[in-house]
């Protein structure tokens, strides 16, 4: 009957509270005992964590299948080829220490393996690098590298390294050939500068007038 639950439920009630002699298994009102604890602890192992509910291993530890104990360190970034020594601290085959361990270097570099097949089997073949980079050994493994170009490009004027290539660049009053390497003059008379007569020289011009005028101080005018 309804009664007899609500009676069950308070008498319950009362032995979590009070510790009443007809409760069964032991329950800890509150904070656990000194003793307790450490009759507990030497139980169980090491790195091990109490709450109301009972009590597990502690965060960053897990049991070990050998011994049941939680003696077994996580780490949560993975240690590659190294070893987890303790919680989120791994000892790598270097002989660093991290919370994780960097990837051996590839034979291949940074840009990997093809496969090259025939009659006889298939073996990795590197990847050469892209035209205008050079392929250099590095503390970290094969990496190709810019190629500075205009350590021998042959420019005219001047020289500018781009990521895998150059461009030649020329000075005021010249124009880039269609070779794009050799600098021509611009004929700056063509935009017509000048009021009267344009002569045109290299890398630059001169403006000059007809008789009867005389060249103003703007060098362009005539008055």
């Amino acid at each position: 009957p309804p009664v007899m639950l609500v009676e069950l439920f308070f008498f319950q009630a009362a032995c979590v509270s009070l510790l009443l002699p007809g409760c069964q298994g032991r329950v800890y009102p509150g904070r656990k005992k000194p003793a307790s604890f450490a009759v507990e602890r030497r139980r169980v192992g090491p790195h091990v964590c109490f709450s109301g509910f009972g009590s597990g291993c502690c965060p960053g530890w897990m049991l070990s299948p050998g011994s049941g104990q939680c003696t077994l360190p996580l780490c949560s970034f993975g240690c590659g080829s190294g070893l987890c020594i303790a919680p989120n601290l791994c000892s790598c085959p270097d002989g660093e220490q991290g919370i994780t361990c960097p990837e051996p270097p590839g034979t291949c570099g940074e840009y990997g393996c093809d496969l090259s097949c025939n009659q006889g089997g298939c073996q990795e073949v590197a990847r050469v690098c892209p035209l205008g980079f050079s392929m250099v050994e590095t503390a970290n493994g094969i990496r190709c590298t810019d190629i500075n170009e205009c350590l021998s490009a042959a420019c005219e004027g001047l020289c500018v390294n781009t990521e895998g290539g150059f461009v030649c660049e020329c000075g005021p009053g010249m124009q880039l050939s269609s070779d794009r390497h050799s600098c021509q003059d611009t004929d700056e008379c063509l935009a017509t500068p000048c009021q009267h007569r344009c002569q045109n020289s290299i890398g630059s011009y001169r403006c000059s007038c007809r008789p009867g005028y005389h060249l103003h101080g703007n060098r362009h005018s005539c008055v």
